[in-house]
């Protein structure tokens, strides 16, 4: 169903770039072999329009000084019905597409036989691939008034429409609105948050509606009305915008668009459901009860973990083969598939580095400094969990497992929400891990965030999460640093560079290059910029290179220098993460332009110089300024596995707090425990401050 502020622009006339977009779509769903059925608003709309404009071509200078009367609004319906009915035919006929025409009264529904003859037509329309279009015939409807009467067995287009859903037994209405959905409160009011599913005992004398429609009867109070009387019958109903070029096609998909209805949707509601804020505020709660348990206790819980991972392997596998096949079917990117997919043996090598993280020394409680304030007085600098973490990540189901782990480990509450890709996936592995954790700490240590809407709400909780750990792309970095004053631990961008000295042993610079490059493209630890020495343009070290990259199938760009030398397509920027078989090459004069190259085209992230000069090592070593920098070792080895933390909560490129793969250390803090025998300061009168270090155990 369209709406009239869907169909016409603001100064009456049919906006028909919207109605354009609308009959494609319908277009689109009847070569799916969809029945489509359209009711439309907007006649009585376009006849004012055109009767106003009438009157003014026909009237004296005289005439328009008098009080113009109000248009009839069975003229207008009269008029405009010709008008948008033309439109309908011209572009569904230019899509080669048939239409129909069906105008009906409030009075016509009282006939049962008129509804049986109702439904046969409309029937026959659809196996004949018309597209049947209705519209209340207001022009000679027993109503009063077009726009004042709401009584009857219908009332609007909006309530014609949830009428013919039932009758015709439809599979989904949509209803098509000049704003996302429906809100909480009026659309253009900060407050306001769109309700994507609406549920009657949560929702019902709860929302505030804005004005009624510009042009139509009742705008969202009457779809409001027609939606819930569909949804309670039988029929689902999503109200989404008309504005959208591809709003019911994006429906008909599944996507999460607009507001649905749904005569189980306070099924949905759990009575378990809770706010943001509880979410984190339980999760604080459990960590709390997790810190006080012994370090052999929390060790057995993550050996409970890595056992539950083993044992339901297969019942992951299935939902991760479910997601992955999702993503391949909706077109989504290799690199995206690569990192959402669970290989074989992935889940054993979890389970291991669990196990590895159990036997790591207990992380919580560590002295890491005592000193002798004075005579009796101690003081300890001790680790201490952070409190509550917020990780946002995206395709790597595989990481929940990681963080999870970690958090267990550092004693740290934790929330966790993952890309809709990996849905299925992040389900059944949080399912696994909190059901391995004693009902001493509580399930709600970790808790899985289902709804994107949740985000903004956790990013405002300051007062109770401590730390913001976003592991994705650069936009979706940027956009959480941006909206929340919680400190935030990560990096925006991965672009590793890998430079080639002309010391250096081109069978070892082979060897690394490759490995950095084709081992898991996908990868932020992936090179994706390789800087040669000059030397080796004359020497064929880089041609050597490159070919080896080319057999590998990576496809090669390059900077000015090397594009220029090389007739390589040349990349219009230095700053770019591939996160595929693709990199950049670049030729550099030597060791202080590779560094001076980092520097300014890079995201600080992990660098490698392959070089056999250990002076000129040395000096890439201390002077590059990034978060991990290697000679001689490929830039994947930069990993919290492979470093031995146990697993990653992911990598820092920050200066603050934790800086490179981010493991156990990297999610606690300190505290400072005084014991004394009776001292109070007393402006310093009695106190001779001695400030002696003690050795860390007494």
């Amino acid at each position: 169903m369209v709406g009239t502020a869907v169909v016409t622009r603001s100064d009456g006339r049919l906006a028909l770039g919207r109605v354009g977009a609308l009959c494609e779509q319908v277009k689109e769903l009847n070569s799916q072999g969809l029945e489509v059925i359209l009711v439309t608003s907007g006649a009585v709309g376009v006849g004012r329009q055109r009767l106003r404009y009438r009157r003014l071509v026909n009237s004296s200078f005289a005439d328009l000084q008098k009080p113009q009367l109000e248009l009839d609004g069975k003229a207008c319906a009269a008029v405009g019905q010709n008008g948008l009915m033309a439109l309908y035919d011209v572009l569904f006929s230019q899509l080669d597409v048939t239409s129909s025409q069906l105008l009906v009264t409030d009075n016509d529904f009282k006939d049962s036989d008129f509804r049986m003859q109702l439904t046969e037509t409309v029937n026959s329309l659809l196996n004949l691939r018309v597209v049947p279009v209705f519209n209340e015939n207001d022009a000679v409807s027993t109503r009063r008034a077009p726009y004042e009467d709401s009584s009857g067995i219908f009332w609007d287009n909006d309530s014609l429409a949830a009428l013919l859903a039932l009758e015709l037994k439809a599979d989904l209405l949509v209803l098509l609105s000049d704003v996302e959905g429906l809100y909480s409160g009026p659309p253009g009011e900060p407050k306001s948050k769109l309700i994507h599913t609406y549920i009657k005992e949560k929702h019902y004398e709860k929302i505030t509606f804005g004005d009624k429609s510009r042009v139509g009867r009742g705008g969202m109070t009457a779809k409001v009305k027609a939606a819930v009387y569909a949804a309670s019958a039988g029929t689902p109903v999503v109200i989404t915008s008309g504005y959208s070029l591809d709003g019911v096609i994006k429906v008909l998909q599944g996507e999460r668009v607009g507001t649905l209805f749904h005569q189980d949707a306070h099924l949905w509601a759990s009575s378990k459901e809770i706010s943001a804020r509880e979410m984190a505020i339980a999760a604080r709660d459990c960590s709390r009860r997790l810190q006080t348990l012994s370090s052999e206790e929390r060790r057995k819980i993550l050996l409970g973990i890595a056992d539950a991972l083993e044992a339901n392997e297969a019942l992951i596998k299935v939902e991760n083969d479910a997601d992955v096949i999702a993503a391949q079917q909706a077109g989504y990117e290799k690199s995206l598939v690569s990192r959402l997919t669970l290989r074989p043996g992935k889940i054993a090598s979890l389970a291991k580095n669990i196990r590895k993280l159990a036997d790591m020394e207990e992380p919580i409680g560590q002295v890491l400094k005592r000193t002798e304030l004075a005579d009796g007085l101690i003081l300890e600098k001790t680790s201490s969990s952070l409190g509550v973490l917020l990780i946002v990540f995206e395709s790597r189901p595989d990481a929940l497992v990681q963080i999870a782990s970690l958090a267990v480990r550092s004693g740290n509450g934790l929330l966790l929400k993952g890309g809709k890709e990996a849905t299925r996936s992040n389900a059944v592995l949080h399912k696994v891990i909190t059901a391995a954790i004693p009902e001493s700490v509580g399930s709600k240590l970790i808790g899985l965030v289902t709804s994107r809407d949740e985000i903004p709400d956790l990013l405002k909780l300051d007062d109770v999460i401590d730390l913001v750990i976003p592991r994705g792309s650069n936009k979706l970095v940027s956009q959480i640093k941006e909206s929340t004053k919680i400190p935030v631990l990560g990096h925006a961008d991965g672009i590793c560079h890998v430079y080639v000295d002309k010391s250096a042993n081109m069978d070892v610079a082979k060897s690394i290059v490759l490995d950095a490059k084709i081992d898991y493209p996908a990868a932020c630890n992936a090179m994706e910029t390789l800087l040669v020495h000059k030397h080796l343009t004359q020497t064929g070290g880089l041609n050597e290179l490159i070919q080896e990259l080319k057999v590998e199938g990576v496809t090669i760009y390059g900077g000015p220098r090397a594009s220029a030398l090389l007739d390589l397509p040349q990349i219009s920027s230095f700053h770019h993460e591939y996160n595929s078989l693709a990199c950049t090459v670049e030729i550099v004069d030597d060791v202080f332009a590779a560094i001076d190259h980092i520097h300014r085209h890079g995201s600080a992230h992990t660098e490698c110089i392959i070089a056999e000069d250990c002076e000129i090592a040395e000096t890439f070593l201390h002077q590059v300024d990034s978060a991990a920098v290697f000679h001689n070792a490929s830039t994947r080895f930069c990993d919290g596995a492979r470093f031995g933390l146990g697993a990653e909560v992911g990598i820092s490129t920050g200066r603050i707090h934790a800086r490179g793969p981010v493991g156990v250390e990297g999610l606690l803090t300190t505290r400072w425990i005084l014991r004394g025998s009776g001292q109070v300061v007393d402006g310093d009168k009695r106190v001779v401050y001695t400030h002696k270090e003690l050795p860390l155990h007494a």
